[in-house]
């Protein structure tokens, strides 16, 4: 692993909010502050005319801006390639736009510290491989040394167990195994999972979650009300106008949160020369959206049945994400668990101060430097160990026997301890058969067509002659580092092929270069 001189820090990259942190000098992580003196930067750019890029900008702000120049919920396309936006002459992508705002979190925290060179950046649990080589081409555009992508349920439980004095601690209490559920609801994601843990040892046992799941969808049921209101007693549809739209979101937003602390809000929404005053209880909020946290619920219960634990297991319940401080979710947790969650950690910014930790560790195994600080932390980090499981299914595309019906074969179930290795014997379909090919599909749907295809592998010249139901061998190995091995044999003539998956799709390495110079050409404010 390589580090190129200046700081390392740990970011979290958020659908609504994204942090930096660091470890002070005495080995605790803290949060960076922006220019504006604040923990937690919107993830929110401004592309305006002649090349202009505000990055950060309050919601009241870009409420006033066009809606055309307004990008938000970038984290929600990453690894997509049907996302189309062009600024300033050029198609630019989500990974680019993610960049900007890895960016503007750099450059106002190496004010503050000095140069800042490597970082590690988090992604949702269930971010598949498109979107975490999206995240990690975003870094490198932003000049950034990306050593290392952690999954933030992960960095999560690391801020947990520092925050309880636990983490690197040998003997005693603290180095009996404990069960902890992360519970995470950010702005525009949703992860649950659970690790079991202890000082020197994480592993995660189950995760499940949802990337189209988040506090916005919140906000946006509170705008749908609002405008609906306004439309039975004006006639007319406020959402008819983006500009309206968007100063009513920012409102939304502002009364969602306001709900946390007030049994009451109100809104007024003006559109079209005219204006409506709706009042919303914290009670009625709760009802518009009770299915959103049945959907939560639901992953949560179905991922502590996949641990193979029963809720009174748990040793704790950790929530992560603004989201989280809507009464209704630790309510809820503390209802279905028996378990009052812990708030000793910020929802904010505990996923970036684990970011952080997690960036510690791999200095201390591999910088070999021998700074105060890295010693600190050597002693007593060097040696936890992190074992995670694959958040998504691998399998292979097979034909169902007699019929021309196409299968998804699950070679490798999701939460499935890693590293692992499978082999299974399949058959030829067709006498005389000449090649094998070997569809390699992330997702478990039983259809290939609702998964991902990740890659192939193939076969030729098997031997002539060859019967159909000849066996052919397939062996899927998912290493630690995500990589995805994949041979098949044919166990007659001995015939064999390998490939290892990249990750497919996104910038090569010409765009990641290209896309660099653009950023450079940008003074984000």
């Amino acid at each position: 692993m390589e580090f190129k001189d200046g700081h390392t820090v740990g970011i979290d990259l958020g659908t609504t909010f994204s942090a930096i942190a660091i470890l002070d000098e005495e080995g605790n992580p803290y949060a960076i502050p922006n220019d504006e003196d604040q923990e937690e930067t919107p993830s929110l750019i401004l592309l305006a005319e002649s090349g202009h890029v505000v990055v950060g900008p309050s919601r009241q702000r870009a409420a006033l801006e066009k809606s055309e120049n307004v990008v938000e919920r970038v984290k929600r396309f990453m690894g997509s390639t049907d996302y189309k936006r062009t600024f300033d002459g050029h198609d630019i992508t989500p990974e680019f736009l993610s960049a900007l705002i890895l960016k503007k979190l750099k450059q106002d925290a190496e004010k503050r510290i000095g140069r800042i060179s490597n970082a590690v950046i988090t992604v949702p649990y269930y971010f598949n491989d498109a979107r975490r080589k999206a995240t990690q081409d975003a870094g490198r555009i932003a000049g950034l040394n990306v050593i290392d992508i952690i999954n933030e349920p992960t960095a999560a439980t690391l801020t947990y167990a520092w925050h309880r004095n636990e983490l690197g601690r040998v003997g005693g209490e603290a180095a009996r195994p404990r069960l902890a559920l992360v519970y995470d609801l950010g702005g525009g994601t949703f992860d649950v999972t659970v690790v079991k843990y202890t000082p020197t040892h994480f592993q995660v046992l189950a995760t499940d979650g949802d990337v189209q799941l988040g506090g916005i969808d919140w906000t946006d049921r509170l705008l749908n009300y609002v405008a609906e209101e306004f439309r039975s007693r004006h006639g007319i549809d406020p959402r008819e106008s983006e500009q309206t739209v968007q100063v009513l979101r920012n409102d939304c937003d502002l009364a969602k949160i306001a709900l946390s602390d007030q049994l009451k809000v109100s809104l007024v929404c003006r559109h079209g020369g005219k204006s409506h005053s709706v009042t919303v209880t914290r009670e009625l909020f709760e009802e518009l959206t009770a299915d959103l946290l049945q959907r939560t619920l639901d992953t949560t219960e179905l991922v502590i049945e996949e641990a193979h634990l029963k809720p009174e297991q748990l040793d704790a319940i950790v929530l992560v994400g603004g989201s989280t401080l809507m009464p209704k979710v630790p309510a809820m947790l503390e209802q279905v668990t028996g378990h009052k969650p812990y708030r000793g950690i910020s929802p904010h910014t505990a996923v970036a101060q684990g970011a952080a930790i997690h960036a510690a560790i791999l200095e201390a195994k591999y910088r070999g430097e021998r700074s105060e600080l890295a010693e600190k932390v050597r002693r007593y980090l060097q040696n936890i160990r992190q074992d995670n499981v694959n958040s998504h299914g691998l399998g292979i595309a097979v034909t169902v026997p007699g019929t021309n019906k196409t299968i998804n074969h699950v070679m490798i179930p999701r939460n499935t301890r890693l590293p692992v290795e499978v082999t299974q014997t399949f058959e030829t379909k067709e006498a005389n058969q000449v090649r094998v090919h070997v569809k390699v599909i992330e997702g478990e749907a039983p259809d290939p067509e609702a998964c991902s295809l990740i890659g192939d592998c193939r076969i030729y010249d098997l031997p002539p002659g060859l019967p159909k139901g000849s066996p052919i061998e397939v062996t899927y190995a998912y290493g630690t580092d995500g990589r995805v091995h994949v041979r098949a044999r044919d166990k007659t003539g001995g015939k064999e092929a390998s490939i290892e998956i990249q990750r497919r799709g996104g910038l090569n390495e010409a765009q990641i270069d290209a896309y660099t110079a653009l950023a450079s050409q940008y003074l984000v404010e």
